[in-house]
């Protein structure tokens, strides 16, 4: 009899119907988005270029990093390129060390700056500095805590530039250990790359990371460079590329050799705050690129919502039951085959966990930021 109730019951009902479709846009994205990063082939040859490549890398006290990570810039293979380090007002001994390097190394180029332009925030006056005493017009970005993994980085991303390619968005990893926090960090770094890679494939470019992207110097010139949002503290890899990139100028490299690595956040508060500037950035993105992310969140949500809620009512349960089953098992196949092309693994059946966790801690990071702004870049 309890059944037969429910099984008549029109919210119920509804919310059956609801859960259907959500569950039919959840797969819609899964396979007709991320798949496109999923089953993503790309040449394991590339082609040799003589065009010349400029690596800028902004640095405040980061003599430690750059000893370790600058090396491996200036040994790329590849013919014809420089690095611009700006060191911007570090306090240690980061512009002695640049010294003694650029002595050893006439491809690296040192840009000293002593303070901020009033009203530039973050990096995007070290940068735009960094970017305008650049020599070439390619231009190849990364942080000073980042290593290319392989000395064949540059020439990955540089053989993207062909005619009429202006940005090539790339992935920027996180060293694995075993801890939850950084299983979640990896996680939550696969499931923004399935997001900007994926949508650069299908046509839609929103954003790239700054630990491995590309872009010509002429490009943000005619941009005006950082100008249309210079007073948002954080965006200065996503919200240019959210501006400049279009369906016919923007590719994508994910071989292994073109990836960096950066050692992750090793406490929650550090992650955090690192989270929270991530999240400030969003509200800034094109119409369509927020209404396209947010039905994704959406019907994310209602997802789960409706599953719990229809799960507790016992209503119609086989046809719930199916309908969370198609829907894990696509997200399960293709963030594995995401996982394979990106090289990560070790967190593949905690994805369920960490996606309810980050679906309702988002929210939250996001209202805090409308109280108080996260610490500035150092």
């Amino acid at each position: 009899m309890l059944q037969e109730y429910y099984g008549q019951n029109p919210i119920l009902f509804i919310a059956l119907a609801l859960l259907a479709v959500s569950t039919l846009i959840q797969l819609i994205y899964y396979w007709f988005i991320y798949g496109k990063v999923a089953f993503f082939k790309q040449k394991n040859e590339f082609v040799r270029t003589d065009q010349g490549v400029s690596v800028i890398v902004c640095a405040r006290d980061e003599y430690y990093n750059l000893k370790e990570n600058l090396p491996l810039l200036l040994g790329q293979d590849y013919s014809k390129f420089e690095v611009v380090v700006v060191n911007h007002g570090s306090e240690d001994d980061t512009q002695y060390l640049l010294r003694d390097l650029a002595a050893e190394h006439a491809n690296l180029k040192i840009v000293n700056l002593a303070q901020d332009l009033n009203f530039f925030t973050g990096k995007k006056f070290p940068l735009s500095i960094g970017i305008k005493s650049a020599k070439y017009d390619v231009l190849l970005f990364t942080d000073a805590d980042c290593v290319p993994r392989s000395n064949q980085w540059l020439r990955r991303m540089a053989a993207n530039f062909t005619q009429g390619t202006d940005i090539v968005l790339g992935y920027g990893a996180y060293s694995k250990s075993n801890s939850l926090l950084n299983l979640l960090i990896r996680f939550d770094t696969t499931r923004i790359a399935m997001n900007y890679l994926g949508f650069a494939r299908a046509g839609m470019p929103y954003m790239g990371v700054g630990r491995n992207m590309s872009y010509r110097k002429s490009l943000f010139f005619n941009q005006k460079g950082f100008i249309s949002h210079y007073r948002v503290q954080s965006g200065d890899d996503d919200l240019f590329i959210n501006k400049a990139s279009s369906s016919k100028n923007t590719r994508i490299e994910i071989q292994q050799d073109a990836h960096t690595l950066s050692l992750p956040k090793t406490t929650l508060n550090q992650w955090i705050r690192q989270k929270r500037r991530h999240l400030m950035t969003g509200s800034y993105y094109k119409a369509s690129h927020k209404f396209v992310l947010g039905l994704f969140a959406a019907t994310q949500f209602s997802f789960w919502a409706l599953a719990i809620v229809l799960a507790i009512f016992w209503y119609q349960p086989y046809i719930v039951a199916a309908l969370v089953f198609i829907r894990l098992s696509s997200q399960l196949f293709i963030t594995k085959k995401t996982m394979s092309k990106l090289s990560e693994k070790g967190f593949l059946f905690l994805v369920p966990i960490f996606e309810l966790f980050l679906m309702l801690v988002s929210p939250l990071l996001a209202f805090a930021n409308t109280i108080k702004k996260p610490v500035k870049w150092r």
